[in-house]
């Protein structure tokens, strides 16, 4: 029988939470994948704010990579890289800066393509619009994960 002040549980044992930033890990790489060409408009690579697109979601995709391989190290070896708080604020901070990038490069992306859009509307402003929309749903994904680490940051016992 336990007391009801003590925990039911170890926190030492319990498992690293794997869902964190894997979701994201997906859309941030097909973002850089389509990443779109035309000889009609020009091309991806001649236009900063594409590109600034472009090289965030490489960074975000690499993140969201070795967050997810140190999370499965974790489960694999049942022991953390790091010390359970470093974690925790790695996790929290990585994901609000990764974000933070994710809706600038989103932001700065969405003004060009409107732009293009009001002259023609073709299959490179569609491209763009589409690795746009995969960029933000990164973001929206790593808005969540930080919610969770930042829940789970502040709920840590520091004794």
């Amino acid at each position: 029988m336990t007391n009801s002040h003590e925990p039911t549980h170890k926190t030492d044992a319990a498992p690293p939470d794997v869902q964190t930033p894997t979701p994201g890990f997906g859309f941030g790489g097909v973002s850089a994948i389509t990443r779109p060409t035309s000889t009609v408009t020009g091309k991806f690579d001649n236009y900063e704010e594409y590109r600034y697109l472009l090289a965030i979601a490489i960074l975000s995709t690499l993140y969201t990579g070795v967050q997810a391989s140190r999370h499965v190290n974790a489960l694999w070896n049942a022991k953390q890289i790091l010390d359970q708080r470093i974690s925790a604020m790695v996790d929290f901070v990585g994901d609000q800066v990764v974000a933070y990038l994710l809706i600038s490069s989103v932001s700065a992306a969405i003004l060009m393509t409107n732009r293009m859009r009001e002259g023609q509307d073709n299959i490179f402003t569609d491209s763009s619009a589409w690795a746009i929309s995969m960029s933000f749903f990164a973001f929206l994904l790593l808005a969540i994960s930080a919610l969770i680490s930042g829940y789970k940051l502040s709920t840590q016992s520091y004794i």
